[in-house]
């Protein structure tokens, strides 16, 4: 198809836009325009995409589209390249005459009744715009497809914002290189665009480092791991595991191939007892040590008056950044206690000779030593929001997780801010009543709370807001010990932290997001990804009538328009018990049981609330 000028291209394309809601697709996260159009694309074993010619980036793309398709809805299409593109029955992916506006990672996708164009300025656009292709075709669980009628579309799209993320702890619990690929393939489909890797903590050190062999032969590796809040509960099988540096490599490059950047984090000066396991001499006391099976903040962190820790670190972080290419290493700096500190008398001396009036100035001073050598590799740094505390180093980027607090100050200095509280951005919390889910730490983190969340607070000016560079949600392995487990605390909560960093506020809607989850729910099932139902557990609110004893009831879901069956005498809620419309009276004392049941009458779990006078 010839490559035509942008302006008329658009012309011609809206000039076919009808009355239709744009509403009635299901991509996540929400584009930034959509435009329906009267004729869509039949795509079927016949239909080619086609590059830009020479441009092997493009290529790979393709193959990465195609090998989706194939799996979602078990239908192949050949590629080709070059300059005589047909004129029908094509998807073709360009470079050319895409407009500025669209920036790094925008693109234009047009679905017309003879082809479909996806047009930005860079592959990373491109990729995109195949991931909000691949949720416009429809399918059919588990059944072969010939063909499928794509709907005719115009959608100009591109992120609200740079840092798109998602964390997961491999230190206090390793998974393996195919489930971490894995891992980066959802992050992808849903634009999901940083991978930030915690791979060394106070109970596991995962990444090889060729100088410090001790650190794998023996940090990696512990007799075994608590599975429950109770200390005594420990799984008294060993566990353990690391990546070597090929491996890295490996993950690295399919990250990229995916327009995913991994960041790694090398955790520092606290929760560093692995090191410290492997070289005692590093720490304040001099050991030894041994990693623990219980879970909880380590008091033995690295030394901050011994010349050696930052020999160690130097040596170490010169080999990260040469695995990483991404320009920031994160270097954790959280909760990082200074018993150790206050009675070591090389960590006094390092007080004194600098000048520094407590342990947080000495924590300051470590963190901006690191800052300096790291820039000699062309490194910037990102830590906790702890970093903050004695002074932030001149250039760090600041993550914020104790709140928005962090976020703020970091911003108001002048200093580039990813938010990422506990209260919303924490995947390892609950997502619903505890009674109805694994075992998970903290509060409740609901599919609901995670949408609602704002990462620029409103406390910013507007020139102090441009600092907020994005959001991520964190996976914490405490009591997460299996891949399935991973993907359940992940999704769907993903999907509404992929809205929020990629969707302007004023064009997210809930209610509509909740409708486009019920299609992403079926995606979900057809590329195996273990996510969890919670969305479909039954929550309340009441009003009571102390005067008559009595209470008005509310029943609600994360899910959308859900069919919900309840039964306020003790019984069981089955297909044919009452249907809840709208809020309902129920005697004081009570109790009342309610499920979600889906459109096959299969229910999802009960829940039961007991009310008192």
């Amino acid at each position: 198809m010839k490559i035509i000028n942008l302006i008329l291209f658009l012309s011609l394309i809206l000039n076919q836009v009808h009355a239709q809601m744009p509403g009635e697709l299901s991509i996540i996260p929400r584009p930034t325009s959509i435009k329906r159009l009267n004729d869509g694309f039949m795509i079927s074993a016949k239909s080619k995409i086609y590059t830009d010619l020479n441009n092997p980036e493009l290529e790979k793309i393709a193959g990465l589209f195609s090998e989706r398709l194939s799996l979602q809805n078990k239908l192949t299409i050949a590629r080709d390249a070059g300059p005589n593109v047909p004129a029908r029955n094509l998807i073709h992916l360009t470079l050319k005459n895409a407009p500025d506006t669209l920036g790094k990672e925008g693109y234009i996708l047009a679905v017309q009744k003879n082809a479909i164009t996806v047009t930005a300025k860079t592959a990373n656009g491109i990729f995109y715009g195949l991931q909000s292709l691949l949720q416009l075709i429809p399918f059919k669980t588990g059944i072969p497809s010939n063909e499928a009628l794509i709907p005719g579309v115009v959608i100009v799209d591109k992120p609200r914002f740079e840092w798109r993320g998602l964390m997961l702890d491999v230190g206090r619990y390793f998974y393996s290189v195919d489930f971490i690929k894995k891992y980066i393939d959802h992050m992808a489909m849903h634009k999901l665009n940083t991978f930030h890797w915690h791979l060394t903590e106070d109970h596991g050190w995962r990444i090889e480092i060729k100088k410090y062999p001790r650190l794998t032969e023996i940090g990696a590796w512990r007799e075994g791991t608590q599975f429950n809040r109770a200390a005594t509960q420990i799984n008294n099988t060993p566990h353990g595991g690391y990546y070597t540096q090929d491996q890295i490599r490996e993950v690295v490059a399919y990250a990229k191939e995916r327009y995913v950047t991994v960041i790694p984090e090398i955790e520092m000066p606290g929760h560093s007892l692995a090191a410290l396991v492997a070289y005692p001499e590093l720490s304040c006391s001099g050991g030894p040590f041994k990693i623990p099976a219980n879970w909880g903040i380590q008091k033995d962190v690295l030394c901050a008056g011994n010349e050696q820790t930052f020999k160690f670190l130097e040596d170490v972080l010169t080999e990260v950044a040469e695995l990483f290419p991404a320009p920031i290493v994160h270097i954790g700096g959280d909760e990082c206690p200074k018993d150790r500190w206050k009675i070591c008398r090389k960590c006094q001396a390092r007080m004194k000779k600098e000048g520094l009036k407590d342990e947080h100035e000495l924590q300051s001073y470590f963190i901006k030593r690191i800052e300096n050598f790291l820039l000699t590799k062309r490194k910037n740094i990102i830590g906790w929001d702890e970093i903050l505390e004695g002074g932030l180093a001149p250039n760090a980027a600041v993550m914020s997780w104790r709140g928005i607090t962090g976020g703020v100050a970091a911003a108001r200095q002048g200093h580039n801010v990813v938010m990422s509280p506990t209260a919303y951005m924490y995947f390892d919390y609950y997502q619903g009543a505890p009674y109805l889910e694994p075992l998970a730490v903290g509060s409740i983190v609901s599919l609901d709370k995670v949408y609602s969340f704002e990462p620029v607070p409103a406390a910013l000016t507007k020139e102090e807001a441009k600092y907020i560079k994005g959001v991520q949600g964190n996976i914490w392995s405490e009591f997460i010990h299996s891949p399935d487990k991973v993907e359940y605390m992940t999704y769907p909560r993903a999907a509404a932290l992929a809205e929020v960093a990629w969707t302007d506020p004023a064009m997210k809607n809930w209610n509509d997001f909740k409708r486009r989850m019920n299609v992403q729910y079926k995606r979900y099932s057809v590329l195996g990804i273990n996510y969890a139902r919670s969305a479909m557990n039954v929550s309340y609110s009441l009003i009571k009538h102390v005067e008559n004893g009595t209470a008005l009831v509310t029943l609600k879901t994360d899910s959308f328009e859900p069919d919900i069956r309840y039964t306020t005498d003790g019984t069981e809620p089955v297909y044919d018990s009452p249907k809840y419309t709208v809020p309902f009276q129920v005697g004081l004392p009570g109790t009342i049981k309610a499920a979600v049941f889906d459109e096959n009458k299969k229910q999802y779990k009960v829940s039961v609330f007991s009310i008192l006078k």
